[in-house]
């Protein structure tokens, strides 16, 4: 199989390494309209062809993976589809979700895998913290809080919603199996008005009653990578800049006396054991890019599909409008 990179970037050159070195994969070309970046690339890759052009490129290989900046992914993935190339492309699948779905449709129509790069769903302890939940272990999930902060990178071509939400947004819907139906974002640009570097997102999942709140900021000292799973019997923290351990469960709860009188303080609280299962030492990357391959000749169906980039993308698009409203309640649709 011989599988082009499209934008040759920091994400896309470590699409350009894994690939390099998985088996299934005969070739890897690669095309960026930068030549400093082909020219990068080819001095790590020797083996990697860089093309002339992205039509080139299209001319030449059986998949693409698109690694440009957001506001290019639609109009590439289409090309790329409507030319009968696979297509793996880096979060967010489309700045609108009318583009969402409609490559999505292109996609099945053409009998194509279609799947957006939303890593997070094979890292082996977001594997794990869904077969917890799924099993029933945590109990209801309650409420979900995620962390995903750092001192930059300031972007240009998008806000720090666009750039870190899809991450969180990704990992909250695959863990409980669900979709929000409404979201509330309040943020702001604090070194560019214009970009908003900072954002809350509170989530709210109508038919379970589950919550979920979400912060995500270019402008904080500490790097974190944290989401917290409340649930009745239960509660997990995956801590993603763990060296060990980065998924811990937690026997901690609120214990109610249902004789109590209404609003009263809970009868106890509990606190029991910390474990932390063994988890693989997997590269996400390194199994979302087999599982894409895998999906090419195998004909199953994507993880991370484009049905699921058009719910991020449908979600984004409410958290912008929610956050120039001043934190207005949006529905997603």
């Amino acid at each position: 199989m011989h599988v082009g990179v499209v934008g040759l970037g920091y994400w896309g050159s470590k699409h350009v390494r894994v690939l390099s070195s998985t088996p299934s994969v005969d070739r890897v070309s690669g095309f960026d309209p930068d030549p400093m970046r082909c020219a990068a690339t080819t001095a790590v890759f020797p083996a990697v062809k860089t093309a002339p052009s992205f039509n080139a490129l299209l001319d030449e290989v059986d998949a693409v993976v698109i690694a440009t900046g957001p506001a290019t992914h639609a109009d590439l993935a289409r090309r790329a589809l409507e030319r009968g190339r696979h297509v793996l492309v880096e979060k967010p699948l489309a700045l609108r979700p009318t583009d969402a779905e409609s490559l999505t449709s292109l996609a099945a129509a053409a009998d194509l895998v279609l799947m957006v790069g939303h890593t997070f769903a094979f890292n082996p302890a977001v594997e794990r913290l869904q077969s917890d939940i799924a099993s029933g272990s945590l109990g209801t999930v309650l409420r979900i809080h995620s962390e995903r902060l750092n001192l930059g990178r300031f972007q240009s071509e998008c806000d720090v919603l666009w750039d870190l939400a899809p991450h969180d947004l990704s990992i909250i819907m695959l863990i409980t199996g669900q979709t929000p139906t409404s979201v509330q974002s309040f943020g702001r640009g604090h070194i560019d008005p214009a970009v908003v570097d900072d954002a809350h997102l509170m989530l709210d999942f109508e038919d379970s009653g589950l919550q979920a709140v979400v912060h995500v900021s270019w402008l904080d000292p500490r790097k974190v990578r944290r989401v917290t799973v409340v649930g009745e019997r239960r509660m997990a923290v995956f801590d993603d800049l763990r060296d060990e351990e980065r998924l811990r469960l937690y026997d901690k709860g609120v214990d109610k006396d249902i004789e109590q009188a209404p609003h009263s303080v809970p009868l106890s609280y509990r606190y029991g054991d910390i474990t932390a299962p063994l988890l693989p030492a997997e590269e996400p990357l390194q199994r979302e890019d087999e599982h894409f391959v895998g999906c090419i000749r195998t004909g199953a169906h994507p993880l991370t599909d484009g049905s699921s980039g058009a719910a991020v993308t449908r979600i984004l698009v409410a958290a912008t409008t929610s956050l120039a409203e001043d934190g207005r309640k949006v529905s997603i649709r």
